[in-house]
């Protein structure tokens, strides 16, 4: 998908976000099962806003055109594993992310067959990625290029 494309899409998703802006926190309650949501209206909606400025920093277009737009074949081959930092969870400003200890934090929809529709679960899809978020445990494997004499 070209940049192109992401942006126009980018753009319509943060308008559909402002629109539907104060029913969010019931959207939310209804799709993941969590009425914490609607409870905690106001602070929600804090947490909406905050996780809207970060898409707007570059998950969304990100998203559309690396995620969704993703060749088969990905250039850089990752290693490392999750230390659950929040680094990856947009600087730690998305509004599922929740605090489980000293430091560590889990997504709150992690179990939900919505979130393989998110950003989420393509991290990190490349070195951009490691380096955006400073993730302290992902790292880009180098490839080994044999030589033909």
């Amino acid at each position: 998908m070209n940049r192109y494309l992401a942006s126009v899409l980018t753009g319509f998703l943060v308008l559909s976000v402002l629109l539907l802006f104060p029913l969010l926190p019931i959207v939310a309650a209804l799709a993941f099962w969590q009425k914490h949501f609607l409870l905690n209206y106001f602070q929600t909606l804090k947490k909406i806003w905050r996780h809207l400025q970060a898409m707007c920093e570059g998950p969304a277009i990100h998203y559309f055109a690396d995620v969704m737009g993703r060749a088969s074949q990905v250039p850089e081959v990752m290693g490392g594993s999750c230390v659950q930092c929040g680094n990856c969870c947009m600087n730690k400003r998305c509004m599922f992310l929740q605090p489980i200890a000293n430091d560590k934090f889990q997504c709150g929809i992690y179990s939900s067959p919505l979130r393989r529709f998110s950003n989420c679960g393509s991290f990190p899809l490349n070195a951009y990625d490691i380096e955006r978020y400073e993730c302290p445990s992902y790292f880009v494997i180098p490839i080994a290029v044999a030589k033909l004499d």
